[in-house]
């Protein structure tokens, strides 16, 4: 493997896949696969095994492709939380991301559901101030920002309840900071 092969896969390594990175480890997987020339193990579900009297050619790019696979899903799990690591450790690499997808993709349609949701319920009530109002409504833009920054930053913060009084905090806290 070239140095920039390895200069690449520390994408991949400096932040492992957790409960809420999805995007980004995926999107670091494939451009590092892409590098190397081997994106398609991630794409392509395993091949059928070529029969005995199969050309050479057939042979050696199975071959080629079991060798890929493995490569990709030793990356794959060594760049996953340890809970995912057991829950994929017998599983090739196309498997792995099948299932990857399946459970981070819905999850992810769901977060952004139930802030779409809290925001189009956020009503300003008539002779209120507007800054309280934007101060509720950043609080729920910056609830996806805050869990996301707890996952990159790779440390033990708490994120706070969902309750809407802690979102609304969370907005002024935002605000306090712009200043």
């Amino acid at each position: 493997m070239a140095n920039n092969s390895i200069s690449l896969r520390s994408l991949l390594e400096k932040e492992k896949l957790n409960d809420i990175n999805f995007p980004d480890w995926f999107r670091n997987l494939r451009i590092v696969h892409k590098h190397e020339r081997n994106e398609y193990v991630i794409e392509e579900p395993v091949p059928d095994e070529p029969t005995a009297n199969a050309p050479r050619a057939d042979k050696d790019k199975f071959k080629k492709h079991m060798d890929d696979m493995v490569d990709v899903g030793c990356l794959m799990l060594a760049t996953t939380n340890s809970e995912l690591q057991k829950q994929h450790e017998n599983m090739v690499a196309y498997e792995m991301i099948q299932n990857l997808k399946e459970i981070y993709e819905g999850q992810a349609r769901h977060d952004r559901y139930e802030t779409s949701k809290a925001l189009f319920q956020c009503k300003m009530i008539e002779g209120s101030p507007v800054g309280a109002h934007v101060i509720k409504m950043m609080g729920y833009i910056c609830w996806d920002m805050i869990r996301k920054n707890k996952s990159q930053r790779n440390d033990k913060i708490k994120v706070p309840s969902s309750d809407p009084s802690t979102k609304t905090e969370i907005g002024r806290k935002s605000c306090e900071n712009l200043h």
